[in-house]
């Protein structure tokens, strides 16, 4: 019998090495870092699987997991391959840090069954997609957080040590706009997905309700601010608070929803 409070404590005491390196004098792509970035991996992703080895649990506290779990694979991936982007961990570790507190706190929280109206194939398609797009918003969020505080220290001439870790403006920003990209087709991907499984359960395309209303708005930011960058050069400052508002627009839909019907509302 798994006890949940000895889990997600040791889940979240994973991350805290990594979440701590950066801070330190002298940190680089090493070693310690690849070693200290996987113990931080593997915690939320034993963690998480072991929570719906059986059945896809709706609880919050396991959708955080999951959420922490699939953000955190996809920037392990994404550092190997992009040399600036292992830049992004003093920002995107300890706030995943924050979303594993809180899954700790609010382990109790009950969740409410699958539909079973649905064909299966369809409704794995959309939480898989629904997974993949919180994970990729959040790395994209943490791009533009960075370009926002670089640009804030560049104008002000007042740099400081986080600023002085985290990427360039100008790859941050490179970093952000091609994850947008991506986010949008499989957040579009996941909306269509959706729609199938309301007609399967409803015979209705859309149900307006709060997710799908905070998911459309999300979708139209971003596709507004992706033909902004390419037909008026919208950049700098702008583009990144525009990313952070889409991605707390899909927080309130993704995660908000349920903190209100599961811990304010039980």
């Amino acid at each position: 019998m798994l006890n949940p409070i000895v889990f997600n404590l040791a889940a979240l005491a994973s991350l805290a090495p990594a979440a701590l390196l950066p801070f330190r004098r002298g940190c680089e792509r090493d070693l310690r870092y690849w070693s200290l970035l996987g113990l931080a991996v593997a915690g939320p992703v034993i963690w998480a699987a072991a929570q719906i080895n059986s059945a896809w649990q709706t609880n919050l506290s396991t959708d955080l997991w999951v959420g922490i779990a699939a953000s955190l694979i996809l920037f392990t991936g994404l550092s190997v391959f992009h040399r600036q982007a292992w830049r992004l961990t003093p920002l995107l570790v300890p706030y995943l840090m924050i979303l594993g507190l809180l899954a700790c706190l609010f382990g109790q929280a009950s969740g409410q069954p699958l539909s079973n109206l649905a064909p299966p194939g369809w409704i794995d398609m959309h939480i898989l997609t629904a997974i993949a797009t919180l994970a990729l918003l959040t790395v994209t969020a943490s791009a533009a957080l960075a370009s926002f505080l670089q640009a804030q220290a560049l104008k002000s001439k007042r740099p400081n040590n986080l600023t002085r870790m985290l990427p360039a403006v100008t790859d941050s920003e490179r970093l952000f706009e091609h994850l947008l990209l991506l986010t949008e087709c499989v957040l579009a991907l996941g909306i269509g997905s959706g729609m199938a499984t309301q007609y399967a359960e409803s015979g209705r395309l859309l149900a307006f309700d709060h997710k799908t209303l905070f998911s459309l708005l999300t979708v139209l930011i971003i596709g507004l601010l992706l033909v902004g960058r390419r037909v008026c050069g919208v950049r700098g400052q702008i583009a990144a608070r525009t990313v952070l508002v889409a991605y707390l627009f899909l927080l309130i839909g993704y995660f908000g929803v349920k903190f209100v019907r599961q811990v304010l509302l039980s």
